[in-house]
């Protein structure tokens, strides 16, 4: 579990205890229950991260909802291509770096809580721009805020090392990632497809 969940499962869990202690069995069980809920949700199961120049894992589990290229103002040849993945409340809902690399920039922006799976959640939702440069690219994961997850989190600061696959933060309750990538990237994913962050390969670099 990460160190979120501690939060909110610590006292469920001495609430149960009390509630057990006064012999109030039934409310026990359903306080307890919800401790068993929130650990589960804010697990962070093993993953076996793929090795391999070039490679880009996801940066979240859950479908993909949208690929598409992004073209810089006053540009008519795309610049990079996006891939967009929908975290709904079963996912497993951290969040891992898709390249080893250097974060170089962290920034939160402001914005609206839209649901996450409508194409402008991406443009207008509150989120999380994070920045990572490797030795061969640049990188964006876009943590969304929608309309249940009204939180998100990335423990990880500007100028630290990461691994690939390593895990860099966290969305409550369920949401949307969007990965940004070069134009040149190959694609190896598609729309519909399931993923999971860290051991799935969304491209890699040509």
């Amino acid at each position: 579990m990460v160190r979120d969940g501690y939060r909110f499962a610590f006292p469920l869990f001495v609430v149960s205890v009390g509630l057990l202690s006064l012999r109030q069995t039934v409310w026990a069980a359903a306080v307890g229950l919800l401790t068993a809920f929130v650990c589960w949700f804010f697990r962070n199961p093993h993953r076996t991260i793929p090795q391999g120049a070039g490679l880009i894992v996801s940066p979240a589990d859950g479908r993909i909802v949208q690929i598409l290229e992004l073209k810089a103002p006053g540009e008519e040849v795309p610049a990079a291509r996006q891939v967009s993945i929908f975290m709904n409340i079963f996912n497993v809902h951290v969040n891992r770096a898709p390249v080893a690399g250097r974060l170089e920039s962290l920034e939160y922006r402001r914005g609206r809580f839209k649901a996450a799976f409508e194409e402008e959640a991406s443009r207008v939702n509150e989120q999380n721009v994070i920045t990572i440069r490797s030795q061969e690219t640049t990188v964006l994961v876009k943590q969304i805020a929608g309309l249940i997850a009204r939180r998100v989190v990335c423990w990880k600061r500007p100028g630290e090392a990461l691994e690939r696959g390593e895990v860099i933060g966290l969305i409550r309750f369920g949401s949307r990632v969007d990965l940004v990538v070069p134009m040149g990237t190959h694609i190896l994913v598609r729309e519909g497809e399931r993923v999971k962050g860290g051991s799935s390969v969304i491209g890699e670099l040509v």
